[in-house]
């Protein structure tokens, strides 16, 4: 485009205007005209671009924006163009900073907690169960003291009166310290998608300890008579039983498992990111490989056992499990919940016969997937036959040794 000068109506020049006109865009009768200046400042020449005609900027316009830069110039307060821009971009991002600190500040506890930690953990959560549990937790408890509340209005107090009210409540240790681990993880969150900058509340508040085990398992002839139930209920739960008392597998190990997990030849089931955060192998006996080859075969990708509505992972066990249980009366008369008889408990019941029968701790360790011996320890009291024998094997010595050494007196008093 070629550059002309701005002429007033009473033909005089607008110095220091220009402007140049549109190659084929027309305003009015008259091609379409951006209008700019030029003036020099800062020592050299600058040129600022005013607007178009057709958007309503008149020559006068241009005119005005030069006097006001030259009287700017002459108080001390011009800013080039640049300038100005990077000066108006620095206040935009302070504002925009700003308005995100107070945005930031005004969550509250439930807006976290349902629109961004749950569907984040509903979709890396190994067990799609926990998040349903957690869900669970925060409507009964934490919910009413702190649902409304920012994050960095929640302090220990409001912690404790949740600790306080599951307590009163008869509600496990074990689940109340759940409870406040969810909302130790919940700020956990926030702190790492820049949501939350504070102090982690849950840091000042003494999580319960308890010891929350259950260590009720089931004798050969119970074990039996379970299986044999179940076989006659459903093929899944039977299955999925027989796996973790034969295997030790947990639940979630077993809803897991893919045909390209299960190697019938080699006697191995590969178990991908357990609950200690491990890939590890587990070994098939005789009933095991008999389960699997038994099954119809699915392509590699696809479960072992599919959810039978969906063809996606199972969340929960069959109800025919409980059904089966109560049939045969495992938990009668049993009122302490830790001594009632679980699915996990056939993981319970692998793990004690390998040690009555003389397994080492190390090896239950290793082939239930615990990261330390902590939780394989809780089955050493179910080897103190073996132990006791032990510790007999080595009276025997001595005792000979009493019995010989006497034997000696006996004959050098009969010599004397």
């Amino acid at each position: 485009m070629k550059e002309f000068k701005a002429i007033r109506p009473n033909g005089q020049e607008y110095r220091g205007v220009r402007y140049r006109e549109h190659a084929t865009r027309k305003h009015g009768l008259h091609p379409d005209r951006y209008y700019l200046i030029r003036y020099w400042a800062k020592g050299k020449t600058q040129n600022e671009g005013i607007g178009w005609a057709s958007e309503g900027v008149k020559p006068s316009d241009a005119y005005q924006r030069l006097i006001d830069i030259k009287a700017a110039l002459k108080a001390g307060t011009y800013e080039t163009p640049a300038e100005k821009k990077a000066r108006e971009e620095a206040e935009r991002a302070t504002q925009e900073a700003q308005e995100a600190e107070l945005e930031k500040a005004a969550l509250t506890f439930e807006e976290i907690f349902k629109e961004k930690y749950l569907p984040y953990i509903r979709q890396n959560r190994r067990n799609p169960q926990s998040a349903e549990n957690e869900e669970t937790l925060f409507r009964l408890w934490v919910a009413p003291v702190i649902e409304k509340r920012p994050l960095a209005e929640i302090a220990p107090l409001q912690l404790e009166k949740i600790k306080s009210s599951m307590l009163k409540a008869g509600k496990a240790p074990r689940t109340v310290r759940y409870a406040l681990e969810m909302i130790r993880q919940v700020f956990n969150y926030a702190e790492r998608n820049a949501l939350f900058d504070g102090l982690n509340p849950v840091k000042k508040i003494n999580l319960p300890s308890p010891d929350n085990r259950r260590m009720r398992f089931l004798s050969r002839e119970e074990a039996e008579a379970l299986l044999k139930d179940l076989a006659s209920r459903s093929k899944d739960t039977h299955d999925m039983a027989a796996l973790s008392l034969y295997a030790g597998l947990r639940f979630g190990e077993i809803t897991a498992l893919q045909w390209a997990d299960v190697d019938i030849e080699q006697g191995t089931l590969l178990l991908r990111d357990t609950k200690s955060g491990k890939t590890r192998a587990a070994f098939m006996n005789d009933e095991i490989k008999a389960i699997f080859e038994s099954r119809p075969k699915g392509i590699p990708a696809s479960y072992v056992f599919p959810d039978k509505k969906h063809g996606g992972r199972i969340g929960k066990i069959s109800s025919s499990f409980l059904r089966a249980v109560n049939k045969l009366g495992l938990n009668e008369g049993i009122e302490d919940r830790r001594q009632k008889f679980t699915f996990h408990g056939l993981r319970h019941t692998f793990a004690s016969w390998l040690v009555q029968d003389g397994t080492d701790l190390f090896t239950v360790k290793e082939l239930l997937g615990h990261a330390d011996y902590a939780m394989a320890t809780r089955y050493s009291h179910m080897g103190a036959k073996n132990l006791r024998s032990a510790v007999n094997r080595l009276s025997k010595p001595r005792q000979a040794e009493v019995v010989s050494m006497h034997d000696r007196e006996v004959m050098e008093h009969a010599k004397s």
